[in-house]
């Protein structure tokens, strides 16, 4: 590894990319959780196109819990719920801040509020 995290040093072992060693620093640091709720909300705004109608935007364990002001905008997107969650899953994969330690999806769910 490049970075040690428990000497927050570096270490000249081998060239590594800035995404590897931005990743390793953010799960080091323990911001990982914070930073993916932050990019799945920004996210969730770019997909859904509910960002001016949306409260608030969780992530916790694979499931999304988002709050809607709009009943009208909520029953839209609660039909729409397998195809968001396939179009976030698919921009958070394309993200390199957004660290993901599993396999499979990184939105299993979606709750609309």
């Amino acid at each position: 590894m490049a970075y040690d995290g428990g000497m927050n040093r570096f270490k000249r072992k081998e060239a590594v990319g800035m995404e590897l060693l931005v990743r390793e620093f953010i799960k080091d640091m323990k911001i990982s959780k914070g930073m993916n709720s932050r990019r799945a909300a920004s996210v969730w705004n770019e997909v859904s196109g509910a960002g001016r109608y949306t409260l608030n935007v969780w992530l916790d364990k694979g499931t999304m819990t988002c709050t809607v002001s709009s009943s009208v905008v909520r029953n839209q997107l609660y039909f729409q719920r397998d195809a968001l969650i396939k179009a976030m899953n698919v921009r958070l994969a394309e993200d390199m801040l957004f660290v993901h330690d599993g396999d499979g999806p990184m939105i299993k769910n979606l709750i609309l509020k």
